[in-house]
Parts: C-alpha cells; structure tokens; sequence
C-alpha cells in the first residue's frame, strides 16, 4: 500500500498543503493533472527524492517519512528512463541486485527471469544507445522491478513512444500487475493510460488530490 496523510511540499514559491493519498496494498493507480500541477512533486517525495515541510509516508504498512531513498524499498522508473550510458542492458538489470550483494547466481537468475518477461532477452549485451523508445522502457521498468520491490513508483513512463508501442507496453504492464505482488503508483496526464491500467485513479487539482471513478 502507498499512503500519503497531511503532506506539505514548499519550494520557492511553488507550495502544496494537506495532500492525502491511499493506493490499497496490490492495486495500479494512476495519478493525473495538468501539467506543472505537482504530480511529478509528490511523486519524488514518496520516492524520498524531495524534501517536505510536513505530513507522513507509510509505504507497505512502514513509516518511511524520515528514510533516504535507498531504504525505502521502491521500484522507480524516471520519465526518460534515466538509463547508465555505460551499462548493458544485463548490467542495468542487475544493478540493484549487485549493490544489495545478491549471490551471483541468483542475481544471473533474476535477470534472465526478467528479460524473458520484458522481451528484452536479445538485448542483454546492448547498451543504451541505439535501443527505442520502448525497449528502454522495457529496461528502465526491469530494473525498477529487479529487486521485488513491494511498490513502484512511474513518472510518465509511456509519455515518449509511438501509438503502437504504447498499446504493447499496456499488454506488458498489465502482465506485471498479473505476476508482480507490486503496489503501483503511475504518473500521467493522458486519460487514454489510466483507461488501459488504472485500479484507481486520482486527480490533482489546485493542489489537492481527488480520488475519481474509473
């Protein structure tokens, strides 16, 4: 679950007050506004990436409020992907497992598991130059999902790419809540998305977050 009680955000003049969000334990929701709202804002303050000024973050039933990004367990796909340059797509995938010192043969494990998932297994040598729009997707979302974090957190992940390759990421998504126990919290502003994935949707509006009908 992802919750959200009472959180206060102040920077330069941009401030939010009293945002409240619930996203039950195991659902996809979507969170939509216009752009230049603060989606993305209260995005990175659950990821731990923006300080607050006041309120508190419990993500899978613990209170993360005061911890650093690392420690509180997220998945986390950036808009662009933010893919190592220098890395193969095998590297990118392994990343996390490799810091939290994951046994070799279980991270190899791992990462074909999820290649094989994402389509990607082709590309394992590759580095990020050259790859399309969607496959760096494909590889930014594995890496986010490496370590089987209990909730995943994505900046406009499909804002990029073509029509057709937005429909094969719906499929993919959908295949990841089936087989993923993940708590997803996606960012959008395109209505068409949160058609396709959403369990629940919210909408930022004048610095409060409604919760809407799917």
């Amino acid at each position: 679950m992802i919750a959200v009680e009472h959180l206060q955000i102040e920077q330069g003049a941009f401030r939010m007050d009293d945002v409240d969000l619930h996203v039950p334990a195991g659902q996809y929701a979507v969170l939509m506004g216009k752009t230049g709202s603060g989606k993305t804002t209260i995005l990175e303050a659950i990821c731990g990436l923006r300080g607050i000024s006041g309120g508190r973050i419990t993500l899978a039933d613990r209170d993360v409020t005061g911890l650093k990004p690392a420690e509180r367990g997220i998945g986390y796909v950036p808009q662009d992907g933010a893919l190592f340059p220098s890395m193969t797509v095998a590297e990118q995938l392994s990343f996390s497992l490799d810091i939290r010192r994951w046994p070799r043969d279980k991270v190899d494990q791992r990462v074909a598991e999820l290649a094989d998932q994402l389509g990607i297994a082709h590309l394992l040598d590759r580095r990020p130059t050259g790859l399309s729009g969607g496959e760096r997707q494909r590889v930014a979302l594995g890496r986010a999902l490496a370590f089987r974090p209990r909730v995943l957190c994505m900046d406009e992940p499909l804002s990029a790419l073509d029509d057709e390759t937005r429909e094969q990421l719906y499929g993919l998504l959908r295949s990841i809540r089936e087989h993923n126990a993940v708590t997803t919290l996606h960012v959008t502003h395109n209505l068409a998305e949160s058609r396709e994935l959403a369990d629940v949707v919210f909408v930022l509006r004048e610095g409060r977050v409604e919760a809407e009908e799917c």
